[in-house]
């Protein structure tokens, strides 16, 4: 069967990996976008591996990213992020991917979008899923994006170029506040289950965080012993769903979209052994986390799942705060990959709380560029165009 060849580039931003198309290398009409991404990320796929597509399998690796020209005066580029569900028909733009935030300035810089020049590159990203805006720190290297570096993630082998991202202003991104019910913590009832407190907390992305030990756990299992609870992870999601409407992100449970709001269970720090086999010691951690994304827990943390929870670590009375730590100039998140570093800014206005930026420390790099295929069935109206990698 014939197919279609649409420009693509294969990258990695942070721990996740996506496929990033040039908004002009997509049809104008933005309701085709689904069935292409779909396609070519290979779901939906009940098997949950995607062997016919680009995605991984998990949620971190069923991701596509739209980037072009700006709408805004304050902005370089355009960002759009779409999550690709495995196993279901489900293209949600919900939310943005704090992750492969990382990855849009290099993309921008790598394809002529935005010029570089010197070391650094400072590339303003407006995020179209949130509103909201990213300001990237991106090196640079005879006018491209630097690669290599000495600097380390959790979840990632090996090193690469320091990019910083500042997310400004990232209360509210959903809801229009910070703490959309104007609480801290909030009661959440399950009918077989019973009362359970969390705090519902709007930065980045909407989050519902909960304590472990309300739900019987440490906080410090293996992905592998949460996921195979299977009482635990359907009373989390019945969590999550619940919490969405508490938050007003719809009227009832059906209207919750599948990425909004996250959930993460929340401890003291303690010792546990990473994905690589290697033990943590708990006094180098604040807080012991871990974060549902797309009815999976995530092998390190959602990025924005987790700036959120930096920023609740830092708002007094969040079940968040409760459970953190020593100083809280820098929250240290102990995840299932290691510790995950992130800097927030919160301040009182007034009887208001303000989240300022948050700011975390990434790497990414291309891992593939030309294009992709889509066989005509899958999709009509797509062409093929000249490449748009800056040589």
């Amino acid at each position: 069967m014939s197919q279609k060849r649409v420009p693509a580039i294969f990258m990695r931003g942070g721990s996740s990996k996506g496929v990033f198309f040039h908004s002009s290398d997509l049809p104008e009409d933005k309701n085709s976008w689904n069935e292409l991404f779909l396609s070519v990320l290979g779901s939906p796929d009940p098997y949950g591996r995607q062997l016919n597509g680009m995605g991984g399998g998990i949620s971190s690796l069923s991701k596509a990213v739209v980037i072009g020209p700006p709408t805004r005066p304050d902005a370089d580029v355009d960002y759009t992020f779409a999550q690709i569900s495995v196993k279901d028909s489900v293209v949600d733009y919900s939310s943005n991917c704090g992750n492969l935030s990382s990855a849009v300035g290099p993309f921008a810089i790598d394809t002529g979008l935005v010029d570089a020049s010197g070391t650094k590159k400072e590339v303003r990203i407006h995020n179209t899923n949130s509103g909201k805006s990213i300001v990237s720190k991106v090196p640079i290297r005879a006018g491209l994006s630097e690669v290599v570096g000495d600097f380390s993630i959790p979840g990632v082998s090996g090193t690469g170029a320091k990019i910083q991202l500042d997310f400004l202003d990232p209360g509210g991104t959903r809801t229009g506040s910070l703490l959309p019910t104007g609480n801290t913590v909030d009661i959440i009832t399950v009918p077989h289950a019973g009362d359970f407190e969390v705090s519902l907390v709007d930065a980045s992305v909407p989050c519902a965080f909960i304590e472990a030990r309300a739900l019987g756990i440490t906080g410090s299992e293996s992905i592998e012993e949460l996921e195979s609870n299977s009482d635990l992870m359907k009373l989390i999601e019945e969590l999550r769903l619940e919490s969405g409407v508490k938050m007003g992100l719809g009227k009832t449970i059906d209207q919750i979209p599948p990425t909004a709001p996250k959930l993460g269970i929340v401890a003291a720090p303690m010792a546990y052994k990473t994905l690589a086999g290697e033990m943590v010691d708990p006094s180098s951690a604040s807080l012991m986390t871990r974060i549902w994304s797309m009815g999976q827990v995530h092998r390190v943390l959602p990025l924005t799942g987790a700036m959120c929870l930096a920023v609740a670590c830092k708002i007094p009375g969040t079940l968040c705060a409760r459970n953190t730590k020593g100083e809280m100039t820098e929250i240290r998140l102990a995840n299932p990959s290691g510790i995950l570093p992130l800097n927030a800014a919160v301040e009182a206005r007034g009887n208001k709380i303000i989240a300022r930026h948050v700011t975390a420390y990434r790497t990414a790099r291309t891992l593939m560029e030309g294009n992709v295929l889509i066989p005509d069935q899958a999709h009509e109206g797509l062409y093929t165009s000249q490449s748009f990698t800056k040589t």
